[in-house]
């Protein structure tokens, strides 16, 4: 059964022009043979599935030439890891195997399938070989640039055996066909296959689709498979340390690098050699049509090693998709490892695309960050971090960040711009990674090493904090536990019983002074100090 597939969209029906026009030519990989031609200026479509009461023609697009190409740069953009080539040229989607190509028309020309889709696709049809193009319906987006090509994307997905990504509530409840994502700004994330009109990092994703909240739908394995007879592109550099591609200084003093993160797993190595001690900068950028990395799909990381091919730093900020270094270093042979990770909203899985490195060097000078050292270690269970900041700057800000895996940070803390140390108690007891990132009066951001602080066993209740602001004070325990909470002459405040894992003691209303709280499990017991302000 040939399935079809409507695609929702957001703003209301709107008029434009409906001359048929020329587009520009425009290739996205010219070496590859499957084609997504996106067709902008008038289709007749007949002979096809969508030809139930006979031949009709849709119309331009009702695009400018700048809006077209636009649309192309972020379909072609999303498409980038394949060996595929997005196409505005009817010639290369007329000499592509007819099981290998997808026309995708769109127009302003809707009356004929009615209003109720921004985009409308069959299932599967990319290895028809008939000519069944997808639509998208641009006056039904009001002629909104990012949402005809976020349903552009989207239709050609559908066209190569993607359904929908949908979410579920934790009753296996469909609560939308569409995965609308989640999160802000430039790292805000949605699948393609959902809705990511409201976010601008829009990604292939592996999620449960909308046959049921167990199917999970490998986007990339699909794309990919034998059916639609097209892979990966080629990796274009190695993750080899023999074999890294050499970047070498210009006369300017510069080196400029474009790449593409291809798959997962894929990182790119860069050998460059500084000729001289002084201040190294690197810029690295994914690939964009604006600002704030609008359309991208990358979120770069850049791990910077020495020649002995030990690693110096790893920089990835947590609110940004593009990395900067700006550091001095000695003389000698440097590497430089990029790497598509995910983020606070994103998953690593699909952070894919091209990318650009612009690095350069000054000799000599000076940098305003001469040292910033994060360190850490734990105390009864605290985690007690300190740092070091010498600069020829001043703070002005500071963030301690977290994190499970090494790759995704969260903030935990801002302290004060003068403070140089942080403490407290994780709400779970396994490893947890932090940097500080801080912020000097020059507006320059810098990050510190990355440290990791395990925590230990618990062998008896510990209070998370000794100051009791409100009416209670939690504490963690390795079992069940009684507890007695009396005040400084011995008398009897409360008593109760205290569960494994984290529980509270109520305090009540407390006046100001010392209490003590008595822990016993019948064979042992332990006291604590606690005050009230």
């Amino acid at each position: 059964m040939k399935n079809l597939i409507r695609t929702a969209f957001m703003v209301l029906l709107a008029s434009g022009t409906l001359s048929l026009k020329a587009q520009p030519n425009l290739n996205s990989y010219t070496s590859a043979n499957p084609v997504i031609f996106l067709d902008f200026d008038g289709h007749s479509v007949a002979g096809t599935m969508w030809n139930v009461y006979g031949p009709f023609t849709c119309n331009s697009s009702g695009l400018v030439d700048a809006q077209i190409t636009e649309v192309f740069n972020r379909v072609a953009e999303d498409f980038r890891p394949f060996n595929i080539n997005v196409t505005t040229n009817e010639t290369k989607y007329n000499q592509a195997p007819v099981n290998k190509r997808m026309r995708v028309v769109i127009t302003t020309s809707h009356e004929w399938y009615g209003t109720g889709a921004g985009g409308v696709a069959y299932l599967n049809s990319f290895t028809w070989g008939d000519a069944t193009p997808a639509f998208v319906f641009s006056a039904l987006f009001n002629y909104n640039i990012k949402n005809i090509a976020e349903a552009s994307s989207h239709e050609a997905g559908h066209t190569l055996g993607l359904r929908h990504q949908s979410t579920y509530d934790v009753n296996c409840v469909k609560v939308s066909d569409y995965n609308w994502g989640f999160g802000a700004g430039e790292i805000g994330w949605a699948p393609i296959m959902g809705a990511g009109y409201g976010q601008n990092m829009s990604l292939w994703h592996n999620g449960p689709n909308s046959t049921g909240c167990n199917n999970y739908q490998n986007e990339l394995s699909i794309i990919t498979n034998n059916t639609n007879g097209f892979g990966y592109r080629t990796d274009d550099y190695t993750d080899a340390f023999p074999s890294a591609a050499g970047a070498s200084f210009n006369s300017s003093q510069q080196f400029n690098i474009s790449g593409v993160i291809e798959k997962t797993d894929d990182k790119d190595l860069f050998k460059f050699i500084m000729p001289t001690y002084g201040n190294f900068e690197l810029t690295a950028i994914p690939y964009n049509v604006g600002t704030g990395n609008s359309g991208s799909d990358l979120d770069l990381q850049i791990e910077f090693l020495d020649a002995s091919q030990n690693s110096i730093g790893i920089y990835n900020p947590g609110n940004t998709l593009n990395s900067i270094i700006d550091t001095n270093i000695a003389s000698g042979t440097y590497y430089l490892r990029v790497d598509g990770k995910g983020n606070i909203y994103a998953p690593e899985y699909a952070s894919l695309g091209s990318y650009s490195l612009l690095g350069s060097y000054t000799e000599g000078g000076s940098l305003p960050v001469h040292k910033l050292e994060l360190k850490g270690q734990l105390e009864r269970s605290n985690h007690n971090l300190s740092w070091e900041i010498v600069a020829d700057e001043k703070v002005i800000n500071q963030v301690v960040e977290y994190s499970y895996d090494g790759r995704n940070f969260m903030a935990l803390a801002t302290p004060n711009a003068d403070l140089r140390n942080y403490s407290y108690l994780p709400a779970e007891a396994r490893p947890v990674q932090y940097r500080l990132h801080v912020t000097f009066d020059n507006y320059r951001e810098y990050y510190s090493n990355i440290i990791t602080i395990r925590q230990g066993t618990i062998s008896k209740p510990q209070l998370i904090g000794n100051l009791i602001t409100g009416t209670s004070i939690s504490v963690n325990s390795p079992d069940n536990y009684d507890y007695r909470l009396i005040d400084q002459k011995g008398r009897l405040i409360s008593k109760g019983i205290i569960t494994k894992g984290f529980s509270s003691i109520n305090t009540g209303n407390l006046i100001s002074g010392m209490y003590i709280v008595t822990f016993t499990n019948g064979h042992e017991q332990w006291n604590e100090k606690i005050v009230k302000q």
